[in-house]
């Protein structure tokens, strides 16, 4: 049997791609759909993720791929891909037999979550100490106003922005911005956590002492001081972590490890 030849039909079409007709590409048809559902896809993921991450949707809420389609203006294709890029980022679980629902936070994630993100903020901090100009630790000092602003206005996602911009900004004035866009990947489930300490009696006022540490450090020109403090400010973030799960049971899922330094003193012969 002969075989079919490939030359043969791009020969037919000369000056043209393989598989094309002149003024014409095939297959271009079913692009514009493709795209605009990849469209509609990042743009239900980049909502949701959102909502979850600043616990706007709860843990354990469910999720009625009916209801987002609807609210989209979109068919249930996009939502459905769109939820499971939030299934593999750990933000929602999808049960076939009963649905999709908001994912709990994990607790035994939390430490290494936090482990990651103070190595790199570390090495952010430290390059800014030496690196920033007057102007850039002048709109440091500009961010910690504002985070007192919403302080005094009791603005708890207003002072959470505000939080995420101080950090942005210093990997910024380091020079290295990936550095937080790499932070950004793996600390959702510690944002959805710290959503939750805002509220604690004292929580912001100490948060907002530490930032003004960091800064000063920065403006001092002395890195070694700035990683210390940005080391102090980021582990905190694990010491609350039982009486916030214990007040909030349902929010979680798991039980914190003991950290290294802890099991390190238990290990320790007296």
């Amino acid at each position: 049997m002969a075989s079919t030849s490939r030359p043969a039909l791009d020969a037919q079409t000369p000056g043209t791609a393989s598989g094309t007709v002149p003024g014409k590409t095939l297959g271009t048809a079913k692009e514009p759909r493709l795209s605009a559902r990849a469209t509609a896809t990042a743009e239900i993921y980049r909502s949701l993720r959102g909502d979850i991450v600043a616990m706007r949707r709860k843990p354990g809420e469910p999720i009625v791929e009916k209801h987002v389609a609807e609210s989209f203006g979109v068919s249930r294709t996009p939502v459905r891909e769109a939820l499971l890029r939030l299934a593999d980022d750990g933000l929602v679980e999808i049960f076939p037999q009963s649905g999709t629902f908001v994912a709990r936070i994990p607790v035994n994630a939390l430490p290494e979550a936090v482990v990651i993100r103070t190595s790199l903020e570390c090495t952010a901090v430290r390059y800014a100490a030496v690196r920033a100009a007057r102007s850039q630790i002048a709109a440091l000092r500009a961010n910690i106003l504002l985070q007192q602003e919403t302080m005094a206005a009791g603005d708890l996602d207003g002072f959470h922005e505000a939080d995420e911009e101080f950090h942005r900004l210093i990997s910024e004035i380091a020079g290295f911005p990936g550095l937080w866009n790499m932070a950004q990947q793996v600390k959702m489930q510690v944002d959805r956590y710290r959503r939750l300490t805002l509220p604690e009696p004292g929580r912001i006022p100490h948060v907002l002492a530490e930032h003004g540490g960091i800064v000063d450090a920065i403006a001092a020109r002395d890195p070694a001081e700035a990683e210390r403090l940005m080391t102090i400010h980021l582990g905190a973030l694990l010491e609350s972590v039982p009486n916030t799960q214990g007040a909030n049971p349902f929010f979680f899922s798991g039980a914190q490890p003991d950290s290294p330094s802890k099991t390190k003193k238990e290990s320790t012969p007296s």
